[in-house]
């Protein structure tokens, strides 16, 4: 059926197609994204036909790597069983048989551009890609380029028009002028669209497999477009840039066909076009089947380990006298390794699992910055706008005009050494005298990139700057007093603080610490949006230490004990250091206080590094124990060392979420795969701070998951690639892979792979949450995005009995005792 003018059905495919592009950040906030935004809103194993029907991309692993872990004891003949009752499929001798064969890839040829390069004239789809990725780095360029492209027009679809004019791009290609094709096409995107369309004579049946093919076909262009209408659409704005986009491809392919000296060809790529990938072959589909019952037999092997280790925690929680103090750890996976090593080795210590930006829903605007920077997770906009101030007016003036004379020295030196007139003059004359810099950088004594966060500051002035919640109020900057104690309040409830406080509470965010890393965003806080987590705890103690905000909070019912402290501190993923910041919040008489919290978080490090240490530098001795300096001193290599690929494994490996009382999981070895969070039921009784978990964190740590595993499973469209090879793009849009190509989107490489084998399991995240089941139910029923993660099969949710027993929550709804494997292996 033809398309005709002005037909909804255009703007319809259009929409669903948009959708179902990832949104991503730039590099300075890079966050984790769910990959499959829209395919999310159906089952799991329909997206996974889909991905391969239009896209010939796979969602699952190779039977090779199936293979590999069945053989490892990753799961079992007891867990094939349970996954071929719960999907449905072959049995499991029929499924040991299939692990030796791979699955059929039969990718698709919809696009004209990739038929070229299949029978005749290779590379026309890549300089396709080449050309427009081109255009859009200069036209979203963030301060990289030196020489700016010139303003071809206000939308990206005309700008493009009018640089493709007197671009040279085509004739590199050996195509005809394409400037009368380009006249010819309507200067409005949605109507260029539509025109591609009728001209190009798509089928209406295939019409949104061919939009999601071509806008794939620069998936990391049209991902980060589609981070920009997100962030726009959070402030009730909105911006089309990934539908110009797709009528920037389509124009490319009316080019190619209308420029073809061969009609022929274009006929016979017609009439498979009308034919379509309606229906996969009934080998793929029958692969499709044995690699969905093989992946949730994985997923169950993993989950059986997790009950596993609930069934060995107390049945109750210990009547022992309240802890000496508590710290606060956001639940990224990384913390829950340096918990369990800080209650081992100080048993006066207890850890509590909380979202890393510590309920602050806020940006900050960093002293002498012009732009904000969210400190929040990107599911929510920011309330309030926090300035850094040195809280003396007269000091914050001069730090602020010191820091930008600085930066504007150092920005007018890179621009004299880079420009076209003394680059090479510059290179001959003052060359060597930058030895002694290149031998300090490689010795990380220096950095060959400067820190982002103190740039223009040396380290005594960058320790005077804090967040001011006082500054700037007249202006509509600052928190008001009234939202002060709301956001105190609300930060208390969820933690569980407000019922029982220590004397003394760490407010631990984390943070990286890694050089020459276009990717260092991702490894900080997602919780607040790609930053380290120093600002939101340093205001968070702020509010929480200030005697206004306890009166308010008292006048609301929630008392805490007058000599309570909290006290902001910053955890090192990458050398496991914790560093006390703000030690004003703590009277000096209570120093004995803080020996002895600096004593244990120093012991704890020295364990967690020593649990990280084999799968970051295997020792090349298995029998001999590392050495604790060793390892420590290995560890800030890492992080100094500019030429390190894997200075840390970020998120690797994470599979599980756990809402429940810390008692339940502490001392349980979850292997650094667990995201914790703390939550007691039967201190929530209006289910406020379950339907927050369900519908924030748990949303959150399912976009991590899925991220990771969209990387592993599907590395070439869905992750970076190889970060040897990377180069940023437009100051911190992004990065491209080697010299050109697409925007390279995802985890690189070297993130999930250690050069011999898949360090990630990708696996589904598996919720556990200790609640009623009604309560649970009662959530899910108003929370559409997570229901459907459940009811779709995107997500595990299990329950966590009083008992310690685990029930299952069938996609179809209600409850049913499970994993069934989990079960026979803890009687």
């Amino acid at each position: 059926m033809s398309i005709a003018t002005g037909d909804t059905r255009v703007d319809a495919a259009m929409a669903t197609v948009v959708e179902r592009i990832q949104p991503v950040w730039p590099l300075d906030a890079l966050v984790a994204t769910n990959p499959f935004p829209g395919l999310t809103e159906g089952p799991f194993v329909e997206a996974a036909r889909e991905r391969q029907r239009v896209l010939g991309k796979p969602t699952f692993m190779s039977r090779q790597w199936y293979r590999r872990q069945y053989q490892r004891g990753r799961f079992t003949d007891a867990d094939l069983a349970e996954a071929t009752v719960l999907e449905g499929g072959p049995g499991v001798e029929e499924l040991k048989a299939a692990l030796v064969r791979d699955a059929e890839r039969v990718p698709p040829q919809l696009l004209y551009a990739h038929l070229l390069d299949e029978r005749y004239r290779p590379g026309h789809s890549r300089a396709v890609v080449e050309q427009i990725s081109g255009f859009c780095a200069a036209r979203y360029d963030r301060g990289q380029a030196l020489w700016r492209m010139p303003w071809f027009g206000d939308g990206l679809y005309a700008a493009w028009r009018a640089y493709t004019r007197i671009d040279q791009t085509p004739r590199v290609m050996e195509l005809p002028p394409v400037a009368p094709i380009l006249d010819s096409l309507p200067a409005d995107p949605r109507e260029a669209v539509e025109e591609a369309v009728q001209r190009l004579g798509i089928p209406e049946a295939i019409l949104e497999d061919f939009f999601w093919l071509a806008l794939t076909d620069v998936g990391g262009w049209a991902a980060y477009l589609r981070g920009l209408q997100w962030q726009a659409r959070r402030y009730d704005e909105d911006r089309d840039d990934p539908a110009e986009l797709l009528a920037i491809r389509l124009a490319w392919e009316v080019i190619l066909v209308e420029s073809c000296d061969r009609p022929a060809r274009v006929a016979q790529w017609r009439q498979a076009l009308a034919c379509g990938p309606r229906i996969l072959e009934a080998g793929v589909e029958a692969d499709l089947v044995i690699d969905r019952v093989l992946q949730h037999a994985a997923e169950l092997g993993w989950q059986r380990r997790v009950v596993g280790e609930l069934a060995s925690a107390p049945a109750t929680a210990s009547d022992d006298e309240g802890p000496a103090y508590q710290a606060v750890f956001c639940i990224d996976v990384r913390s829950e390794v340096f918990r369990r090593a800080l209650e081992q080795v100080d048993s006066g210590a207890r850890t509590v699992g909380f979202a890393g930006f510590f309920g602050m829903p806020v940006c900050f605007r960093r002293l002498g910055d012009t732009a904000d920077r969210e400190h929040l997770p990107v599911l929510l906009p920011a309330r309030r706008r926090v300035l850094e101030t040195a809280g003396d007016p007269g000091d914050t003036r001069a730090l602020y005009q010191r820091r930008k004379r600085r930066l504007g020295l150092a920005k007018a030196w890179k621009a004299f050494k880079l420009s076209s007139a003394s680059c090479f003059s510059f290179v001959e004359t003052a060359g060597l005298a930058y030895a002694p810099r290149l031998i300090t950088d490689s010795l990380g004594w220096t950095r060959p990139v400067p820190d982002s966060e103190h740039a223009g500051l040396d380290e005594a002035s960058a320790a005077r700057l804090a967040p001011d919640p006082d500054a700037g109020l007249e202006e509509g900057n600052g928190i008001p007093p009234e939202e002060r104690v709301e956001l105190a309040a609300s930060f208390l409830e969820a933690t569980g603080l407000g019922t029982e406080t220590a004397p003394l509470v760490l407010l631990v965010g984390h943070a990286s610490s890694t050089v020459n890393n276009p990717h260092r965003a991702g490894l900080d806080c997602g919780a607040c949006g790609g930053q380290t987590g120093e600002e939101s705890v340093r205001l968070a103690a702020t509010l929480l230490n200030d005697p206004a905000v306890r009166a308010g909070l008292a006048e609301r019912g929630t008392v805490l004990p007058e000599g309570t402290r909290f006290l902001p501190a910053l955890h090192d993923t990458t050398t496991d250091e914790v560093t006390l910041l703000d030690p004003r919040h703590l009277p000096p008489e209570r120093r004995a206080e803080r020996d002895r919290v600096e004593a244990a978080l120093e012991q704890a490090a020295e364990r967690a590094r020593l649990e990280r240490y084999p799968t970051l530098e295997p020792p090349t001795d298995a029998a001999a124990r590392p050495d604790p300096e060793m390892v420590r001193l290995a560890a800030r290599r890492r992080a100094h060392d500019w030429a390190r690929i894997r200075p840390e494994w970020g998120l690797t490996g994470n599979a599980a979420f756990i809402a429940a009382p810390r008692w339940r999981t502490a001392g349980r070895d979850l292997e650094g795969r667990a995201f914790l969070h703390d939550y007691d039921w039967h201190r929530d009784p209006e289910e406020r701070v379950l339907q927050l978990i369900m519908t924030a964190p748990l949303m959150v740590a399912a976009w991590i998951n899925l991220q990771y595993y969209g990387s592993t499973v599907d590395p070439g469209s869905l992750g970076a690639g190889n970060k040897v090879l990377h180069n940023v793009v437009g100051g911190c849009v992004g990065v491209l892979e080697g010299n050109g190509g697409d925007l390279r989107v995802g985890l690189a490489r070297q993130s999930l792979h250690d050069g011999t084998e898949w360090v990630h399991e990708p696996l589904r995240l598996s919720a556990f949450i200790e609640a009623p089941a009604e309560s649970l139910d009662r959530v899910l029923a108003g929370a559409d995005d997570i229901r459907g993660l459940v009811e779709h099969g995107w997500l595990h949710l299990f329950r966590i009995r009083e008992d310690g027993g685990v029930d299952r929550r069938r996609p179809t709804g209600g409850w049913e005792a499970g994993p069934l494997s989990a079960v026979g292996a803890a009687a």
